[in-house]
């Protein structure tokens, strides 16, 4: 069996690892130089099944459309002008918002499996990519946040997921840079983890063509069919660019571009945290990655397909450092802006095309790309190879 897989981000990179396990022909497609340079690059670096609540509430939405008065303290923005495409998703995530719980459970279960899975993968092809075992800190500032969270613990519970309140006194021990501070609670997820998805991505892809299980072809795709004719399947894993190329067959993908933000702090000082936290009220996470680094990242932009680094965006990421961590060092910053592929339900799109059989998707993950993607790049293999 011959596949082509378009995209070598986190997804598409998976994708090929586990098709290649089972000795099928596989031809990687990337059209920038190298594997993760677009959102697999800098984000947030958490592999969190804490992480999946569902965005689908009347909270968000009451927050976006705030945004487009006052953009200023938002960690919601969206652009206020239409656009049928944004509409269109807006309308379908509004409609998902009946099923929050059911989606959230969902994220969950999968999620757990995909961390799983990169231990799996980590300890068998031999992988360095800064991979933390420390558990991820979650912040709630006040008592509304508090109960939401307590109600998204009965859903995680349920999936499988074992994540627990523990005191300010627990806090300071696990993670001393936070010391004296005050939060209206803290809940911990031993089991998550956090790494460099950008050197996990090279590692993995260099490891694959090295012992000949795969081949990287570098070109951009406009059309599908140009490969159809020459490979028995076509996976589509091209993040926020997949419904151009589904577009090309005829078929309809409902992702949105969703804009996120990143600062890599350099030699951030003893004073910088080591174990990965989410500022659940500012919507911000962090994640040290080895010894001389700390990824910071947040916020979500609903603004077309624009990668522009504003610095109105980036200095809030700066300013939340130096206020939650007074003595950091900030004088070495990278900032980085990425689009995540965003469905209106949240979840992934992992199935044959309906209008072409020979064609596949494996993309639409959202803010989870790099947690959810072992899992979806397992299944698609056996979908594609057992169904």
């Amino acid at each position: 069996m011959k596949v082509a897989i378009i995209g070598a981000g986190i997804t598409g990179v998976t994708t090929a690892y586990f098709l290649s396990e089972k000795k099928v022909d596989v031809t990687l497609i990337e059209g920038r130089r190298y594997p993760a340079m677009a959102t697999s690059y800098a984000n947030g670096g958490q592999l969190s099944a804490s992480n999946s609540e569902a965005w689908n509430s009347w909270h968000n939405v009451k927050t976006g459309l705030k945004s487009m008065i006052n953009r200023e303290h938002s960690s919601l923005i969206i652009n206020p002008f239409p656009t049928i495409t944004k509409l269109s998703w807006l309308c379908k995530f509004i409609y998902n918002i009946k099923n929050n719980e059911k989606i959230t459970h969902e994220i969950c279960r999968m999620a757990i499996k995909s961390i799983s899975l990169y231990e799996h993968i980590a300890k068998k092809e031999a992988l360095e990519f800064d991979k933390l075992d420390k558990g991820i800190i979650h912040l709630y500032a006040n008592k509304k946040h508090t109960q939401n969270a307590e109600y998204v613990n009965n859903i995680y519970r349920k999936a499988g997921l074992n994540r627990f309140r523990i005191t300010h006194e627990e806090l300071y021990k696990i993670e001393p840079s936070l010391k004296n501070k005050k939060l209206d609670s803290i809940f911990y997820t031993p089991s998550d983890k956090t790494g460099d998805i950008h050197k996990f991505c090279i590692g993995l892809t260099n490891k694959l063509i090295k012992n000949k299980k795969i081949k990287i072809l570098s070109c951009n795709v406009d059309d599908i069919k140009e490969y159809t004719d020459n490979f028995d399947f076509v996976i589509v894993c091209a993040g926020v660019y997949s419904p151009y190329l589904a577009k090309s067959i005829g078929e309809k993908l409902p992702i949105y571009p969703v804009k996120g933000y990143s600062i890599t702090i350099n030699n951030p000082g003893r004073n910088a945290p080591t174990v990965s936290l989410l500022d659940d009220f500012n919507k911000i996470v962090t994640s040290r990655l080895g010894r001389n680094r700390l990824r910071v990242a947040g916020f979500a932009e609903f603004n077309g397909y624009n990668l522009d680094i504003i610095q109105n965006r980036v200095r809030p990421l700066i300013k939340w450092c130096m206020d939650m961590f007074p003595e950091i060092n900030t004088k070495d910053i990278k900032p980085w802006a990425g689009l995540r592929p965003m469905t209106p339900n949240m979840l992934p799109i992992v199935r044959q095309s309906k209008a072409n059989a020979k064609v596949w998707y494996n993309t639409g993950h959202g803010h989870l790309g790099w947690t959810l993607s072992a899992y979806t790049g397992k299944l698609l293999a056996e979908k594609i190879l057992f169904d």
